[in-house]
């Protein structure tokens, strides 16, 4: 999450460079298609909310320390509904990581500092391989010579193909997520008409509606599960879509 005012620091310098003296425009009829095509490569950081159960019985303290980069690719189909407002649908897969830290309090030396527990797979790898599955509206603004700004939002629907539906008799992971979420997704970008193509950096946040964290532990080990009372699920996006 600290990437974030980086990266729209830098679209906004990007989007703030344009200049309004009328210079030559490209692709002149693209915004005239009624349906139009393309792809997107991007990259993401999937970062999760925890919120933990103090009331455990036998409480650890879990926590994801720091993000992962992951890609993403997808297909644009395009749909223009009026002069400012296209609908959007974009299937692809995505690949992340996210790491599970555990900890438990140190009571050999009286401190009550956290200790990395060592009798785990720690931190838990759970390393998401996503299929997507999203529909935006995009609100475009005014063109500028070969620049346009625009917002976009909608939803997602992603499903966890590497998720486990049971724990590993051969691993010593015990927690696991879910496969299937739902996702609030809002960002912004810029289309750039090209010479032959349109190409748009975009920003966008993913947040994740459901609680992802598998109900059943793993015996008798089910501390674990029991010292986390929500997981949710939230993505960072950049992507760079050719149209």
């Amino acid at each position: 999450m600290k990437k974030i005012p980086l990266l729209l620091l830098v679209l906004f310098i990007y989007a703030s460079g344009f200049s309004q003296e009328e210079r030559p425009r490209n692709l002149t009829a693209f915004d005239l298609k009624r349906l139009h095509f393309g792809f997107t490569v991007g990259f993401n950081a999937m970062d999760v909310g925890l919120k933990r159960n103090f009331q455990a019985e036998d409480f650890i303290y879990a926590d994801l320390s720091h993000v992962l980069p992951g890609f993403q690719v997808s297909i644009v189909s395009d749909l223009r509904l009026t002069k400012n407002w296209n609908m959007r649908f974009l299937p692809g897969i995505s690949f992340g990581s996210r790491e599970i830290y555990y900890y438990e309090y140190d009571q050999g030396q009286g401190t009550g500092d956290l200790v990395r527990i060592a009798d785990a797979d720690n931190p838990v790898a759970l390393g998401p391989s996503f299929l997507d599955f999203p529909f935006h509206f995009k609100y475009r603004s005014e063109r500028v010579n070969n620049y346009r700004p625009y917002l976009v939002g909608g939803v997602n629907f992603r499903y966890d193909m590497s998720a486990k539906r049971e724990y590993d008799g051969e691993s010593s992971e015990y927690v696991k997520f879910k496969p299937a979420d739902f996702y609030l997704e809002f960002g912004f970008g810029v289309d750039t008409y090209l010479r032959y193509f349109k190409f748009a950096p975009e920003i966008k946040l993913a947040v994740g509606l459901r609680n992802i964290l598998a109900d059943e532990g793993r015996p008798p080990y089910l501390q674990f599960v029991e010292s986390i009372e929500r997981v949710t699920s939230y993505i960072i996006m950049l992507n760079f879509h050719f149209e």
